[in-house]
């Protein structure tokens, strides 16, 4: 008789290791090296408590000052949003 015995689903490594934000970036991150998935967390708190979500779509993300930079333009959708922060992150 075989058992099969339930294994915890591993985190990938290559996505927890901490990264280096830019300082584009550590402006609203912070500057100590994190996992992606925390700085997609860190961001999307400060869209939040900034309210910077399109009220018409919420997919969209409206830039403010600090963000700009980071987006490159004023308004990008939750899924763009994630590669552009990719190229902040070392």
């Amino acid at each position: 008789m075989a058992t099969t015995a339930k294994t915890a689903r591993k985190p990938n490594a290559a996505f927890m290791k901490p990264l280096t934000p830019s300082a584009t970036l550590a402006a609203v991150v912070g500057a100590e090296p994190l996992p992606r998935t925390e700085v997609t967390k860190k961001l999307w708190d400060y869209i939040k408590k900034n309210d910077l979500q399109d009220p018409k779509n919420r997919r969209n993300i409206n830039a403010d000052a600090k963000l700009r930079p980071i987006f490159g333009k004023d308004q990008v959708s939750m899924f763009e949003m994630t590669k552009l922060v990719s190229a902040h992150l070392k």
